[in-house]
């Protein structure tokens, strides 16, 4: 028994039917609890997750996981799953785990280490309705493309919620990397403004980086500093560096954070036509230079006054 279970993390009843009498007896002795009718773990294992998808797989082995469960399986590999949600034939209630009716795609359908998942594209879109983060997730990691994420659309037309997985996916046309960097992209496409690459890689003190929001033509930078660059303390110093390799490059760097670009967006606007413009008059004679240096400055030192009164 001891050794079916350090084996396979569960024992079936139905399976394991040499096993049923000492199943039964652990059972009433405590040791032994169900994790889905039939399946049974060891008591203090029971809300674990390998041991829950390992004992969803023996339950209902044409099961496909879902949600957080996926996701955790693929590119969210440290995600916490309170729930493991699974498309299934059978449909049952159960603390721990939402199990639905519902035909995955067989396109869509990965297989890990005898586990049935959907696939990246189709995990961050069941995802997003609650969780825009999953589409950036998934791009970051390169674990699906925007064409998989479209052709996941397509192929599971026809839910509820569709209308607000293919917004996400408008937004997330630039590929960003996180919910500030769709919303830099939205802005900068509303005004009009373009010649830029998101996720530009490029090399700078002999590293690579990859740049939240690039304007190749004019050397000019736009960084994107999100949640994590207040609460980590790593990702605040390897931003100094990189802004320091990127500045001693030749590029202009501007940085933009979550609240300036969700509270004052028309500055963040100005301010990177302002940038593009002063970029522009690097090749201007001297004179010339200077004046337009001097108008940028009165400009910005207006539009400063205005949102102050």
């Amino acid at each position: 028994m001891r050794l079916a279970l350090r084996r396979d993390g569960v024992v079936c009843r139905r399976e394991d039917a040499a096993l049923r009498t000492s199943i039964d007896a652990l059972v009433r002795a405590g040791e032994l609890a169900p994790v889905l009718p039939g399946v049974y773990a060891a008591a203090d294992q029971v809300d674990d997750f390998r041991v829950r998808v390992l004992a969803l797989r023996r339950w209902c082995p044409d099961a496909v996981l879902t949600g957080a469960a996926a996701a955790r399986l693929t590119f969210r590999p440290t995600a916490r799953v309170d729930v493991v949600e699974a498309a299934t034939t059978r449909q049952l209630e159960r603390p721990g785990f939402r199990l639905v009716r519902r035909r995955v795609p067989d396109e869509l359908v990965w297989e890990r280490k005898g586990l049935r998942l959907t696939a990246p594209a189709l995990t961050a879109l069941d995802l997003a309705l609650e969780d825009a983060d999953a589409i950036d997730d998934v791009l970051r990691t390169r674990a699906a493309t925007l064409t998989g994420l479209a052709e996941a659309l397509d192929l599971t037309a026809g839910r509820r919620g569709n209308r607000q997985r293919l917004r996400h996916l408008l937004d997330s046309r630039d590929e960003p990397w996180s919910a500030a960097e769709r919303l830099c992209h939205r802005l900068l496409r509303e005004a009009g403004i373009s010649g830029w690459k998101a996720n530009l890689p490029v090399r700078a003190g002999g590293r690579r980086y990859y740049l939240d929001v690039a304007f190749a033509d004019a050397m000019l930078v736009v960084e994107i500093d999100g949640r994590l660059h207040e609460d980590d303390v790593d990702v605040f110093e390897n931003d100094r560096w990189r802004q320091n390799a990127l500045v001693l490059e030749g590029w202009t760097v501007l940085r933009f954070t979550w609240a300036m670009l969700r509270d004052r967006p028309d500055h963040v606007v100005q301010t990177i036509r302002d940038a593009l413009l002063l970029t522009s008059t690097h090749s201007m004679p001297p004179g010339a230079r200077r004046h337009a240096q001097r108008l940028l400055r009165r400009a910005s030192s207006e539009s400063m006054s205005a949102e102050g009164g």
